[in-house]
């Protein structure tokens, strides 16, 4: 397994700057850009993706399970994987022969399987994974496929002249949840972390549900230019995401509040 140092979180948040002074786009409208029976992609902005694909639940329904692509002109790197190796080989030969763009690597969020199910298929093409060590020592003690490169708490990445900033900013749904932020196109993918409006609580069984709350207060504070915030289940949608897992998960003063019913 290789390792990539750690960063200094500093020149990663200097980073983030770079959407302050870049030039106002025009808002985007989403468009569903390819769908089957197992996947889903949307086109939320000029360069990003949601990749949706699914999960059975107990109950025979379906279980969206969102992941992105973030593209340039010539690249793609991916945020989570399809839930299973079928589907991300489909989601592969979409974006290497629609796109027509290299995949240069793929990152999981953390490390249940609606993030790192498909990673051997990446493998198999050699595509570069990364992750955190938190999320590759806990997907070794649960028998999932291993991300081969490891990081700290913070990352920095590069498809041409566009940066991806992956940061853990501490537990919440599960110990090593991390989000990606895309400074060019002001997009945050909160991951599992982050609840669609509305949502219930949810899976808990790897959850810190002390932690939760205070976790999401850091990711708004630290990227405040976020103008499109990406779930790991459900409609992506702008910073009232956080407000609403925050909200969500607050219990210290409140107790267990009014959105506690989990699914």
């Amino acid at each position: 397994m290789k390792y990539i140092p750690r960063l200094t979180f500093f020149i990663l948040l200097g980073l983030t700057g770079i959407s302050c002074i870049k030039d106002k786009k025009e808002i985007y409208k989403s468009k569903e850009v390819y769908e089957t029976e197992n996947l889903k992609i949307t086109k939320i902005s000029e360069n990003t993706y949601i990749h949706t694909s699914f999960l059975q639940n107990e109950d025979l329904s379906k279980i969206p399970c969102n992941g992105m692509i973030l593209t340039g002109r010539n690249e793609a790197f991916i945020l989570d994987t399809p839930t299973d190796n079928t589907i991300t080989k489909e989601l592969i030969h979409w974006i290497q022969n629609k796109l027509q763009l290299n995949i240069k690597g793929i990152l999981p969020t953390h490390f249940h399987k609606d993030c790192l199910g498909g990673l051997q298929e990446f493998d198999d093409k050699g595509i570069p994974s990364y992750a955190s060590f938190h999320t590759i020592r806990l997907a070794n003690e649960n028998n999932y496929p291993l991300p081969k490169i490891g990081f700290h708490d913070s990352l920095m990445l590069q498809i041409e002249d566009k940066m991806i900033l992956a940061r853990h900013f501490g537990e919440g749904h599960t110990r090593d949840n991390v989000v990606v932020y895309f400074p060019s196109e002001d997009i945050l993918f909160g991951g599992c972390l982050i609840k669609e409006l509305g949502a219930q609580k949810g899976f808990l069984g790897d959850a810190n549900l002390d932690e939760w709350s205070s976790t999401v207060e850091s990711v708004k504070k630290n990227f405040p230019d976020a103008k499109i915030v990406v779930p790991g289940h459900g409609s992506f949608g702008n910073t009232e995401l956080l407000d609403y897992t925050i909200k969500l998960f607050n219990t210290r003063h409140f107790g267990e509040n009014l959105f506690s019913t989990p699914n």
